[in-house]
């Protein structure tokens, strides 16, 4: 063939691409064709073969033949016959609704199949049969007519026996190139495998062979092994003939145009097959196994944290405008848990691995990464979403977060904490091993699949984080924001190592510095809230305040979160002058402190600032020290029996302890100087004899002392002292400064009223009596003394 020629004859190859790329203009099966664009861009194009055309020629007039067989027999012939040949002259849209009335889509396998009645389908096969006993073409002509009419219905793949029936009568075929022994051999075998790949075709979408009723080529080791080696044998065709200088021969080219039309239908089985595969193996998540040990943590954490947690309950009611807090119950760590235990399960059943990873082989052996991964990252992507529900994760907006009451937010946030730490060290590390077992040496594609993967499941749980770090700021959500910080950055290491995608990746990491910037801004609410509660409702008893009892508590549990914080926090030049008192002015042991130190500093600092300023409210000056002392007391007591002492260190708790002693005799001061003054001798005179006015003067001076007594107790007995130590100790001082003094005033005075008719009526009590009552002070029970037995001589 000259040059001219053989460019004139590819121009006309490209025209009749065109038209196939053009859907079905000239009658050709769309669904065939739009199949064959599946093709791997980097594979050379195999010209058709030359008698293509011819088929073209013929198809629009089978389709239209076809189509007329579907409809109900009629009565007038001519109504046939124009339907035949008005056919082609319909616009595309008005030819596919009248293709629409007689040809429905079938279910899974994209094919279409025309609706007949047992005479119709008979009358189909037998006209599709003649027209291709009557062409008189060559095998590989019809075997190329038997694709196309088994795209348009399958059942039509039945006449494949007229073909290799008619290989034997007819040898000879005049367009045939004649082809030596060893080139026929590999053609029949090309022409066997072909032939099995359509068979299985016919069985996919319902055709009507042997093979009808199976449902996969997986079902039996037979076919399975049969169905691969025929893909196989293709596949090493199609890769031979690449190998071999272009042009190729008209018929072996033919056969190779024929060979990439077998594997475009094996690749949709192949798809299929992938897809059951891995639906029909996957293992259901059991959240109860992945929670047991979390819960068993989680419970010794809660007993040990309790009694702070319950406390902060307890008292948020009175700080402020602070919300209520619920228990907090600190997320354990899942992989401190189960660091030993090599936590591992299965995510598709095992026997499955090595039907996925011959199905993906082949797949990208033939140019079909693309779907292939479709498919394998589609499924495995919903299986994902499946367990994030399992475990309590949902799909929420920002919006729909924001909106949440806090009660019902907080379980969100412990289950995303959980939830966080499974996916990566369960979830997404057993899709990595399954990638790696199924896509073995496929360096790229399985990186590219498991991104694909990994991606909706992780996005998800960073979106919950994002609309978490922008929620309101409000102390009460700290533990729970922290916990969600140390979660994410605990599994960041593990996510980068997992995920190459670098938007995932980043994602993760301005998740995690948003939650850290979250803490920052939650904390300072918290400053803030300490700062601006200015109520001036008053504990009447001087008991200790709800917001040092807050605080306190709120400290205790934060300091278990000193290593993200010291991260995390800092103080500002101009804060340091306010704790520079603690260290008499020395600023570089404030340097020499934690971050966290630093702050909790300043807390405590804003703290007793507060409460000296609620103690004002007190008009009572005795009361006042009573408050200031028990509050004071309380920050010690819990700072010496917390971690927190580690942060303040001792010379902060010697230094409290000191003031704590300042409050005591401030107390003593304002409460009994005046008793005290009763029992002076000024006025009176010596104790050997006494004037009638002197006496006078020792009888109203005991009168004074009891009414003083006796008020203090009415008065005191209402006061709390909630610490039994210091309410002994505060006791003690009273005793040891009243009973010497009262027992000396009796003593030497007591013989002047010994004379008089109602000596009782002035020395109303024994220093004994007094020792006694004054143990009922401070106990947060008004008591009075109005039936005391008088003392007389």
């Amino acid at each position: 063939m000259g040059m001219g020629k053989r460019k004139e004859k590819e121009k006309e190859k490209g025209k009749e691409k065109e038209k196939v790329g053009n859907g079905d203009r000239d009658g050709t099966n769309w669904e065939l064709e739009r199949a064959a664009t599946k093709r791997n861009p980097k594979r050379i194009h195999i010209p058709q073969s030359p008698t293509y055309p011819r088929i073209k020629g013929f198809l629009a007039f089978t389709l239209r033949t076809l189509c007329v067989l579907t409809l109900p027999n009629s009565p007038n012939p001519s109504t046939s016959r124009k339907a035949i040949y008005e056919f082609p002259k319909l616009t595309p849209t008005k030819r596919e609704k009248h293709r629409k009335t007689k040809i429905h889509r079938a279910g899974g396998g994209g094919m279409a199949t025309t609706s007949l009645d047992g005479a119709g389908e008979d009358r189909v096969l037998a006209t599709a049969q003649q027209i291709l006993m009557s062409l008189n073409t060559p095998k590989e002509v019809r075997q190329d007519m038997l694709l196309i009419f088994s795209s348009f219905d399958n059942r039509l793949s039945t006449i494949s026996d007229l073909i290799d029936a008619d290989n034997d009568s007819k040898s000879t075929i005049s367009d045939a190139v004649p082809a030596d022994e060893e080139e026929q051999e590999d053609l029949d075998r090309l022409e066997a495998a072909m032939k099995v790949i359509l068979r299985w075709d016919a069985s996919f979408s319902g055709g009507g062979d042997s093979l009808r009723h199976s449902t996969s080529i997986l079902d039996s080791h037979v076919h399975r092994v049969e169905y691969f080696s025929a893909v196989d044998d293709i596949i090493q065709w199609i890769d031979e003939n690449l190998s071999l200088a272009l042009p190729l021969p008209p018929r072996r080219a033919a056969m190779c145009d024929r060979a990439e039309k077998a594997i475009q239908i094996a690749m949709t089985r192949l798809e299929h097959e992938l897809r059951h595969v891995l639906i029909r193996s996957t293992v259901p998540l059991d959240a109860d196994s992945l929670y047991s040990s979390v819960h068993r943590v989680s419970l010794s954490l809660a007993s040990h944290d309790g009694a702070a947690a319950a406390e902060i309950d307890g008292s948020s009611e009175s700080f402020g405008k602070t919300p209520n807090h619920r228990f907090h119950e600190r997320v354990a760590s899942f992989e401190d848990e189960n660091e030993n235990d090599g936590v591992s399960i299965d995510l598709v059943h095992p026997d499955a691995v090595p039907e996925l990873r011959e199905i993906v082989t082949r797949m990208i052996r033939s140019g079909y990464e693309r779907e292939c991964l479709q498919v394998y990252s589609g499924v495995r992507r919903d299986a994902l979403d499946e367990c994030l529900a399992i475990i309590g994760v949902e799909r929420l907006s920002i919006e729909e977060v924001h909106r949440v009451e806090w009660k019902v937010l907080d379980e969100k946030m412990k289950n995303w904490v959980h939830a966080v730490k499974i996916s990566v060290v369960v979830l997404l590390s057993g899709e990595k091993r399954l990638c790696e077992n199924v896509f073995g040496d496929l360096v790229e594609v399985k990186e590219v699949c498991f991104n694909e993967i990994a991606k909706g499941c992780v996005m998800q749980l960073l979106n919950f984080a994002e609309a978490v770090s922008i929620c309101k700021r409000s102390p009460e959500k700290l533990f729970r924001i922290l916990d969600m910080y140390e979660a994410s950055r605990d599994v960041l290491p593990d996510l980068e190592a997992m995920v190459s995608d670098e938007f995932v990746a980043g994602e993760a990491r301005g998740a995690l510095s948003g939650l850290g910037n979250a803490v920052i801004g939650t904390f300072a609410e918290f400053e803030n809230c300490i700062r601006n509660e200015t109520s001036k409702k008053l504990v009447i008893t001087g008991d200790v305040h709800p917001l040092a009892r807050y605080v306190m508590n709120y400290l205790k549990l934060l300091v278990d979160y000193s290593e993200p914080l010291n991260l995390l926090l800092e103080i500002r030049e101009e804060d340091l002058y306010r704790v520079q008192n603690d260290f008499r002015g020395d600023v570089s042991q404030i340097e020499a402190i934690s971050p966290l130190g630093q702050r909790t500093l300043l807390l405590m600092s804003e703290l007793e600032f507060n409460l000296e300023e609620k103690s004002r409210l007190y008009e009572d000056n005795a009361l006042q020290q009573i408050f200031l002392m028990n509050n004071l007391y309380y920050l010690v007591w819990k700072v010496r029996d917390s971690e927190i002492r580690k942060v303040l260190g001792d010379d902060w708790i010697r230094k409290r302890r000191g003031q704590i002693r300042q409050y005591a005799t401030g107390y003593l001061r304002a409460s009994w100087t005046r008793a005290l003054a009763c029992l002076k001798d000024e006025g009176i005179g010596g104790s050997s004899s006494l004037s009638s006015a002197s006496k006078m003067a020792l009888k109203e001076r005991f009168k004074s002392f009891n009414a003083c007594f006796e008020e203090i107790y009415r008065i005191q007995t209402a006061w709390k002292v909630p610490d039994d130590r210091l309410r002994e100790e505060l006791q003690l001082s009273i005793s040891e400064k009243v009973i010497p003094a009262y027992r000396s005033f009796v003593g030497r005075f007591s013989s002047h009223l010994v004379e008089g008719r109602h000596a009782g009526k002035y020395i109303k009590y024994t220093p004994e009596d007094l020792d006694t009552y004054l143990l009922n002070l401070f106990e947060g029970s008004p008591a009075v003394l109005h039936h005391i037995r008088r003392k007389s001589t």
